[in-house]
């Protein structure tokens, strides 16, 4: 069967269509990560450049996010097992305007003690592609994401666990 040029030209242009044209890359596993940087509650900015030479786990989340809630202990146990084997655990804040106090007891609440970052624009929403939260990335030691998932990680998962224990090796 053959194909017209009219059927290639509709295919072009659905296919183009569907490629963001407000200059944001999606993100894939395998491609460079791309950068996002976030402030510290004390006002500092952080990149995920500046992580390079780490494992970074990205989480997106917000203090209003029950999955979010339920997983932050599990990510703080994995920082305190995994950090001596390259681990940097950052989690961004997506709470809006001047939620920087619900952070910081958010953060004494579950004694959180990976970097904490607050992103009041949700502009991660939009760098990541991120339908809800929490948003996790697995991002390996040379900049590399290999690692996504949308929704929370539970304890135990063992496609995490495995992408996990890849990249720490």
């Amino acid at each position: 069967m053959r194909t017209s040029k009219w059927t290639l030209a509709v295919a072009l242009f659905v296919a183009s269509s569907c490629i963001p044209d407000d200059g944001y890359v999606i993100p894939r596993v395998g491609n460079q990560a791309i950068e996002y940087p976030a402030v510290t509650l004390a006002g500092d900015t952080v990149t995920l450049a500046s992580l390079e030479g780490r494992v970074v786990l990205l989480n997106l989340w917000a203090t209003w996010c029950v999955p979010c809630r339920e997983e932050t202990p599990y990510l703080q146990a994995l920082y305190e097992e995994h950090t001596a084997e390259g681990l940097e655990v950052v989690g961004i804040s997506l709470d809006t305007g001047d939620a920087a106090d619900q952070v910081e007891m958010f953060v004494e609440e579950y004694e959180v003690t990976y970097t904490i970052l607050h992103d009041p624009q949700m502009r991660g929403m939009e760098l990541y592609q991120v339908p809800g939260l929490p948003a996790t990335f697995l991002i390996d030691r040379e900049g590399i994401l290999r690692w996504i998932r949308y929704g929370p990680i539970l304890e135990g998962d063992r496609d995490f666990l495995g992408a996990l224990e890849e990249l720490l090796s």
